[in-house]
Formats: structure tokens, C-alpha cells, sequence
């Protein structure tokens, strides 16, 4: 009798332990939701990614985050209507350059995507902007990047 005891223990405490996880995600994703631009100027690289994730989905959107290496130049991959986006997310202080059109372009090639798009809380310089003309890659930048976070938090 006694073991089962300790089994039904071992349960409760893994089900404890899966409502303490799921309630703490919960929050972060909130905390995500409502953060704006101020604080995604603070963030990481793998928080920012995960910033776009939530807001993406809660436009709608299916979304794929790839792995943190080997990602071949992209950092999210959205599904909607039929069409596949790779978006390359470079959360940053200082103006985004040309290896991120250059890294999204052939990741766009690489997952069979349909566009690709570069997306920053800065802006792009203007060697950039030249490159992704000639790529067909849409530049986000943080004006892009403001209107996108108010568009998601008044989606219901």
C-alpha cells in the first residue's frame, strides 16, 4: 500500500509542478503582449523573437520559430492565407545592415517561402534598403515595427 502512496504523491507533484508552468508561460506571454516598443528596446534576441511570435499569433497567424543555430537566416516562419513568410527579427541599437537582407533572402529560398521580411526596432541603412529592393525582401523598421504592436494589442 505504501508505494502507491508514494506513487499518488510522485502525481500530485507532477501535476502541481505542469499548473505552476502552464500559469507562469501564461504570464509571459502576457507580460509579452503588453510590453511596447520601450521594452523591446531592453530585450534579447530570443525575447524579441518570442515578443513577434505572440503577437503574430494573435493576428492570426501559425508560426514556426526556427532553432537558435543553423537557422539559415531565418528567425520566424509565419503561415497565413496560403502564403509561407520567413522573417529574419534583429532586435538592435544600432542600424541594421545589409547581412540581414542577405540572410533572409536565401532563407526565403531555402524554406520555400513566398517573402521575406527583416523586421528591427531600429531602422535599416541605406546599403540595405538598396539590397532588399533588388531581393524582394520588405524592410520593418521601428515606425513599421509600432504600427504592427498596435495593430496586435487592439485585435481581439
Amino acid at each position: 500500500m505504501k508505494p502507491f502512496l508514494v506513487r499518488a504523491a510522485a502525481i500530485v507533484g507532477d501535476i502541481a509542478a505542469l499548473v505552476f508552468d502552464t500559469i507562469k508561460e501564461e504570464e509571459s506571454k502576457k507580460l509579452l503582449l503588453d510590453s511596447g516598443i520601450l521594452e523591446v528596446d531592453e530585450m534579447t534576441g530570443k525575447e524579441f523573437e518570442n515578443f513577434l511570435e505572440i503577437h503574430f499569433k494573435k493576428l492570426g497567424y501559425i508560426v514556426n520559430l526556427t532553432q537558435d543555430s543553423q537557422d539559415y537566416g531565418a528567425d520566424l516562419v509565419l503561415y497565413k492565407d496560403g502564403a509561407k513568410t520567413v522573417f529574419q527579427a534583429k532586435r538592435s541599437k544600432n542600424p541594421v545592415g545589409i547581412k540581414a537582407v542577405q540572410e533572409v533572402a536565401g532563407a526565403v529560398r531555402h524554406y520555400k517561402g513566398n517573402k521575406g521580411r527583416v523586421i528591427t526596432n531600429n531602422r535599416f541603412t541605406e546599403n540595405a534598403c538598396k539590397l532588399a529592393k533588388s531581393n524582394d525582401v520588405e524592410l520593418w523598421d521601428r515606425k513599421k515595427l509600432i504600427e504592427f504592436i498596435l495593430i496586435a494589442k487592439n485585435c481581439n
